[in-house]
């Protein structure tokens, strides 16, 4: 596959604002599904401005953290457990906002960050290996100004298993998986918090199909470097699989 090609082939005009970022980039440099793809479909529901400042929890490879900063003219703290700082130091100095993305390499439940430091938090594909936790929503929201908003997409399902993974995806199914859930059930997880209203919960509506198409045009670029989703994503044809979003705003004192 030519460079033309894998640029038009990871342009959609689902997400116009993506498109302008250089594919082969995004290849070298993803770690799940399409990170800025999700952040797009996310800041329809979140009010971001220019001089905010931002918490990116589990930005990986830093690739969101580039685009929050590029696109909404905001301050990132790019935070990750498995990249070290100083490897997405040098990205981010490579893509030019080594002034307005700083990275920060912290476990997501010992947070170095002062009470109500952030305007905004946002994580893509990574809280739902630390999130599900009833009690970690207040944690997390301590960073967070009142009236500021948290918002999150995750892998999830669009409807919950009875109990263990159907028969057809356990062959591919690893019990880390198991942190996959509706938007339904996010939204109940939230709505225990007291000091968070939750403003949005739902699912995309074209998840899996955009999911799949990442992944087989990953693979087809020649630039995977994990194993993948596909034989996954084949297998369930669209029962389950999707992308989750949720956004709550802190309650004012």
């Amino acid at each position: 596959m030519t460079k033309n090609e894998l640029q038009s082939n990871m342009t959609m005009r689902q997400f116009p604002m993506s498109a302008k970022y250089d594919a082969q980039w995004l290849c070298q440099n993803e770690m799940g599904p399409c990170a800025l793809w999700l952040c797009e479909w996310l800041m329809e529901k979140m009010e971001l401005k220019t001089g905010m400042r931002v918490l990116d929890m589990g930005c990986g490879k830093g690739m969101s953290s580039v685009f929050l900063a590029k696109e909404y003219g905001v301050t990132v703290v790019a935070n990750d457990l498995w990249i070290p700082a100083t490897d997405n130091w040098v990205r981010f100095s490579a893509s030019g906002v080594d002034n307005c993305v700083i990275p920060i390499h912290a476990e997501a439940h010992s947070l170095p960050y002062a009470n109500e430091y952030f305007d905004a938090i946002i994580s893509l594909d990574s809280y739902q290996y630390y999130g599900t936790d009833a009690l970690y929503l207040d944690y997390i929201t301590r960073f967070l100004k009142p009236g500021g908003q948290i918002g999150i997409v995750v892998p999830g399902l669009a409807k919950e298993f009875n109990a263990f993974a159907p028969e057809h995806l356990q062959p591919y199914w690893d019990w880390s998986m198991y942190s996959f859930h509706t938007s339904e059930w996010w939204q109940r997880l939230w709505q225990f918090s007291a000091s968070i209203n939750v403003e949005c919960s739902d699912s995309m509506p074209n998840g899996f199909d955009v999911w799949q198409h990442w992944e087989t045009s990953l693979k087809e670029s020649g630039l995977m470097k994990r194993s993948g989703d596909i034989e996954l994503l084949a297998a369930d044809k669209g029962e389950y699989l999707t992308f989750c979003r949720t956004v709550g705003r802190k309650v004012k004192k």
